[in-house]
């Protein structure tokens, strides 16, 4: 099975040290509206993104497990393997770039693998193209949203 690829380039309104930290599991509840609700962080030694840290959140009627495989300040590169049991396994590859002195670029890479040719329509359904990019319009503006005004804007 051809696995799933999705990309987006979002622009984030401050420079990449300020924007890298709020990859992390912990940290996203402080931006996105509803986190703190649905990820639970399973192992973390530094209570914050590292590489080996797992959390979980739910994914539709499922539960997705994630473990940080890549946790690189320097680069400002962080990377993620994702599981939905008897339905899914992929990646999530984010790298945050300079635009500017007080812009970034945040890449967003997920590849996404049906674990059997009966999961196969469902998981093509849960990354049609156009909810994708809704999803991460959401995600751009509460981030930038987050930046500007210290709160989080509330979800839709």
């Amino acid at each position: 099975m051809t696995p799933i690829v999705r990309t987006h380039l979002q622009r984030i309104d401050a420079p990449p040290a300020e924007v890298f930290p709020l990859l992390c599991p912990v940290r996203e509840a402080e931006w996105l509206d509803g986190w703190r609700e649905h990820c639970e962080v399973l192992f973390t030694r530094s209570g914050v993104a590292e590489r080996d840290c797992v959390f979980r959140t739910p994914a539709g009627a499922d539960e997705m497990v994630w473990l940080v495989t890549l946790h690189d300040a320097g680069a400002r590169r962080v990377e993620f393997a994702r599981v939905v049991p008897g339905l899914e396994a992929g990646t999530l590859r984010l790298a945050v770039l300079p635009d500017g002195p007080d812009r970034s670029f945040v890449h967003v890479e997920y590849t996404v693998h049906a674990l059997s040719a009966a999961a196969a329509p469902r998981v093509a359904e849960r990354w049609e193209e156009a909810a994708f990019r809704a999803n991460q319009e959401h995600w751009e503006a509460s981030m930038n949203h987050f930046l500007r005004t210290g709160a989080m804007l509330p979800a839709r």
